[in-house]
């Protein structure tokens, strides 16, 4: 793994927008002089790197599915901070095994270790547009000989083509309250893979659904009956809100995308439990919910929001760094793990994003910062795979 510059192409900005990557100035807080999409630089794999991170992937998230089952069949929901109210759908949706799509993961990674799980977006993964289709179509521009570790697009279709659907379009659903583009454009391509794979569909925004109290069914602007949902909207959010109860009341009658069982891996409390089973396992960090116990007087920690987004609301406290960062994230808890600062490769550190589809790997999207918190200044960049 090695990072390298190259030309970025001649009208690079009109290029990736028409591929969909239309948020990307928006999705930037104004005033920073670097891009969202930066392609004036790279990172090169060789094969056999990728081999060994598609085989880490995938344990990794077989890790994560006994944990979810470790959880229900403990009952440990309140050590996820997830209300009284959902633990039976929550539970009841797992052992249906409720049909899910895909979810990234973010690795600590510097090229010549095992990765290390810093968190699983497991329900709402965002950096999907950029990773499966502008990062590609920049590869057979300017690299066109190399490959890529991206077959996210394809796995993408075909898992849509094998979900266990009911009858009638499947509902597409983001929030308006998004003013970046970001989740309009991204719910937008999924949507477009549904329907690679067949598959009616419908757009509407979350905002925009209605309930028919006669009928007991959640309803779109035509008043059609939405029996099936790919939702780009936070469960944790849903089940908090007037509609809720109705949500979760309707898991047998209606299939989401993804599932309510993904509460149990879309929460960084999952660090805490993966540990507790896996201890010592190389592809994971100590992490506590009790506290940092040793770290606090070793390697120091990082305090994360179990349900925090974007680097808000975490606490890095290690020896010669104290930092925080600000936001309202913390009511329902802190997961406590051990820091271990990203790789600095010429004053930038990348994360790797590394994706699931159903329950296979599908390949990889990187976002650097020249911090310590990866957070909504941070840049995409391509990667590519050279002999």
């Amino acid at each position: 793994m090695r990072r390298m510059r190259s030309d970025p192409r001649d009208g690079w900005e009109r290029i990736i927008e028409s591929q969909g990557l239309a948020f990307h100035r928006s999705a930037h807080p104004e005033g920073l002089a670097r891009p969202y999409w930066d392609e004036s630089v790279h990172y090169v794999f060789t094969m056999d790197e990728v081999l060994e991170l598609e085989a880490q992937v995938e344990e990794l998230h077989r890790m994560c599915l006994a944990a979810a089952d470790h959880i229900v069949a403990t009952g440990r929901f309140s050590d996820l901070g997830i209300p009284p109210h959902c633990h039976a759908a929550v539970a009841e949706s797992w052992r249906r095994r409720d049909p899910h799509l895909y979810g990234r993961f973010d690795l600590h990674y510097d090229g010549t270790g095992p990765v290390k799980l810093l968190e699983y977006n497991a329900d709402t993964p965002t950096s999907l547009v950029e990773s499966s289709i502008v990062q590609w179509y920049w590869l057979r521009d300017v690299y066109p000989e190399d490959d890529q570790w991206n077959s996210i697009h394809e796995r993408l279709v075909d898992r849509w083509a094998s979900l266990p659907l009911p009858e009638g379009p499947v509902h597409f659903a983001w929030t308006s309250a998004d003013l970046t583009g970001e989740e309009v454009m991204t719910i937008g391509y999924l949507q477009e893979t549904a329907e690679q794979a067949g598959l009616a569909t419908v757009r509407i925004a979350m905002e925009d659904i209605g309930w028919d109290p006669l009928g007991h069914r959640f309803v779109d602007l035509d008043e059609r009956v939405i029996r099936s949902i790919c939702k780009l909207y936070p469960w944790e959010w849903i089940v908090s809100e007037p509609f809720g109860p109705h949500a979760i009341a309707q898991q047998r009658s209606m299939t989401w995308i993804e599932p309510l069982w993904k509460m149990l891996l879309s929460n960084k409390a999952l660090l805490a439990i993966l540990w507790e089973l896996y201890p010592g396992h190389p592809n994971l960090l100590p992490a506590y919910l009790d506290g940092p116990r040793e770290l606090a007087s070793t390697t120091g920690y990082v305090r994360k929001p179990l349900l925090g987004r974007e680097g808000a609301s975490i606490r890095v406290h290690a020896p010669g760094v104290e930092l925080e960062t600000s936001g309202d994230y913390g009511a329902e808890g802190y997961v406590y793990q051990q820091f271990l600062p990203l790789p600095d490769f010429d004053g930038w550190r990348p994360v790797l994003g590394a994706w699931v589809v159903h329950d296979e790997s599908a390949g990889l999207g990187i976002r650097e910062t020249s911090g310590l918190i990866t957070d909504d200044t941070s840049s995409f960049v391509p990667h590519r795979i050279h002999g």
